[in-house]
C-alpha cells in the first residue's frame, strides 16, 4: 500500500465513517527492513555501534541489519530489483556502506560468523540510539507543547509517566488527531479515547503540519514543517540545548559527529516517529505495539518522502529544512 499526502482527501471520507484505513501489513518473516526481535545487548564496544546509532536515526530506523547485510552481500547487479521493497533495501544497504568507510570490503572477506557479529554491533547501536532518544524526548516534549499563550498545560502532565498523554489529554490529543477527524467534536474525541475509533500508523497527525493546521485543498501546505518536528530534530541531531536556537540544520552534536550536512528523508521520518510516540500514552517503544503502530507510521511517511511522483513537493520541503 502506498500512502501519499495527495490521497489524504480520499482518506477523509473513510475517516468520517470511522474507518481509519487498513494497516500496512508486516511480513511473516523478518525482512531486511523489519526490525528483528530484541536480543540481549553485547557489552563490548565497537566503532560499529557508534555508526549504528546514526544509521538508525538518519538512514533507516527499523532495519534487520543482518538480513540487510546478507541482501547486499548477495546482490547481483545483473538482476535488477523487481519490487519497491527490494529497491528500498538496496538503497538502504548502499547508504550504510557509504556511511562506514571500508565496511563493504570487510563484509566481502568475512565469514558468516563475522558478518553476524558486524550486524549485531550495528543493530545494537541503532537500538541504543533509539532508546536514548525515546527517553530524552519523553520529558522534553512537555516543554515544547506549552500553548503559544504561555499558559501551563491543564491538567499538568508528569514528565516520567505517560498514561495521561495521547487522546487522554486535550493538548496531546489535538496534536495526535488525524487530519480527517475533528478534535473539537466531543463524540469523535470520546470514540478515540474509548478506542471505538482506532488511529493506525498510516494516518497523519496534525503535529506534522505547520501551526497544526491541515488544508484539505492543499495537502502539502505546511506538511512536515511542524514546530515539534524542528524541535525534535534539533534535540536529537544538534543538542537538547539548541532547541530554542534559530538554525534548523546541522551545526553540531550528533549530526556534526557523523558528518551529516543535510537533513535526510529518513531523519525527518525518524523524528516524526519519536515525537508521535512521546505524545502518546504508550510506555514502551516497541515494533509490535499496536497502540502507537510506530513502524507502520515510519514506513508510511518514508514512502511519501521517497515517492518519485511526489518529489517536486518533497524537494521543496527538504530545501526548507536545509536552508
Amino acid at each position: 500500500m502506498r500512502t501519499s499526502v495527495s490521497t489524504v482527501g480520499a482518506r477523509q471520507a473513510q475517516v468520517a465513517d470511522h474507518d481509519m484505513g487498513p494497516n500496512i501489513g508486516r511480513p511473516a518473516q523478518y525482512g531486511a527492513l523489519t526490525m528483528p526481535p530484541r536480543k540481549r545487548p553485547n557489552l563490548c564496544t565497537d566503532p560499529l555501534v557508534h555508526h549504528g546509532r546514526h544509521f538508525g536515526r538518519a538512514i533507516y530506523a527499523f532495519a534487520n541489519v543482518h538480513a540487510l547485510l546478507n541482501t547486499g552481500i548477495n546482490l547481483d547487479d545483473s538482476t535488477p530489483a523487481e519490487t519497491q521493497q527490494e529497491r528500498r533495501e538496496i538503497r538502504v544497504y548502499k547508504k550504510l556502506m557509504n556511511m562506514v568507510p571500508g565496511l563493504e570490503d570487510r563484509l566481502m572477506s568475512s565469514s558468516e560468523e563475522e558478518v553476524m557479529a558486524i550486524a549485531n554491533m550495528i543493530q545494537k547501536g541503532a537500538a541504543s540510539g533509539r532508546s536514548d532518544d525515546t527517553k530524552s524526548m519523553k520529558g522534553a516534549i512537555l516543554d515544547w507543547i506549552v500553548p503559544s499563550s504561555g499558559e501551563p498545560l491543564r491538567p499538568p502532565l508528569a514528565r516520567n509517566i505517560k498514561a495521561n498523554r495521547g487522546f487522554n489529554h486535550e493538548r496531546t490529543g489535538l496534536l495526535l488527531c488525524p487530519t480527517g477527524l475533528d478534535w473539537n467534536n466531543e463524540e469523535v474525541k470520546r470514540q478515540m479515547r474509548s478506542k471505538e475509533i482506532i488511529v493506525t500508523g498510516d494516518h497523519w497527525p496534525l503535529f506534522l503540519f505547520q501551526n497544526e493546521t491541515y488544508n484539505p485543498q492543499d495537502p502539502y501546505k505546511g506538511f512536515l514543517k511542524g514546530n515539534l518536528l524542528v524541535m525534535g530534530f534539533k534535540h536529537v541531531f544538534t543538542s537538547p540545548s539548541s532547541v530554542n536556537d534559530e538554525p534548523r540544520a546541522t551545526r553540531s552534536g550528533n549530526a556534526r559527529i557523523h558528518g551529516m550536512t543535510q537533513v535526510t528523508r529518513a531523519a525527518i521520518a525518524y523524528i516524526a516517529t519519536q515525537v508521535r510516540f512521546a505524545l502518546s500514552s504508550a510506555s514502551v517503544f516497541s515494533r509490535t505495539d499496536r497502540e502507537t503502530d510506530s513502524e507502520t507510521f515510519f514506513i508510511s511517511l518514508l514512502e511519501v518522502l521517497e515517492d518519485p511522483a511526489e518529489q517536486k513537493e518533497i524537494n521543496s520541503i527538504l530545501r526548507w529544512w536545509n536552508q
